[in-house]
């Protein structure tokens, strides 16, 4: 994990931040998401079903492994003094691999963009790659917009 201030983030840009530690996501996690989002789609939460599905398991929502970005991210990146942390948004979203209920992930991120906004405040955008272990595509490629706030 990289630490750093509000005043020396933007020393950062085009910096990469390395990878965190491998994730399991588990069927529980994956019946909870179901849950909290009301998808009770069967090739997330039917592990009967799934086997003869189009993946051979159940596999995480989509939504569920971008989901994943922010505990990921506060593994790789910790700016010191910062009071408020909003997620704003994300530039691009691609899911190019399915994750399988079980399987671990981590991220890699690089820092991109790093500007001044209102209130003393600094945005900043990554990129991030969710990586599912022992595969060669990854899960998600985005890049998420924060802002943190003194």
């Amino acid at each position: 994990m990289i630490t750093t201030t509000l005043d020396a983030l933007s020393g950062l840009v085009g910096s990469d931040l390395g990878t965190t530690d491998w994730m399991t996501v588990d069927q529980s996690r994956i019946n909870t998401f179901a849950d909290a989002t009301d998808d009770h789609q069967w090739i997330h939460v039917d592990p009967e079903r799934a086997k003869n599905g189009p993946f051979g398991a159940p596999i995480a929502h989509g939504y569920l492994t971008l989901s994943l970005v922010i505990p990921l991210w506060s593994d790789l990146l910790d700016v010191a003094g910062v009071g408020t942390k909003v997620n704003y948004g994300l530039n691009k979203v691609r899911f190019p691999s399915a994750v399988p209920a079980g399987a671990r992930i981590r991220a890699a991120g690089t820092l991109v963009d790093v500007t001044q906004v209102d209130r003393g405040g600094v945005q900043l955008s990554a990129d991030i790659r969710i990586d599912i272990e022992g595969s060669d595509k990854p899960a998600c490629i985005a890049q998420p917009v924060f802002r943190f706030y003194p």
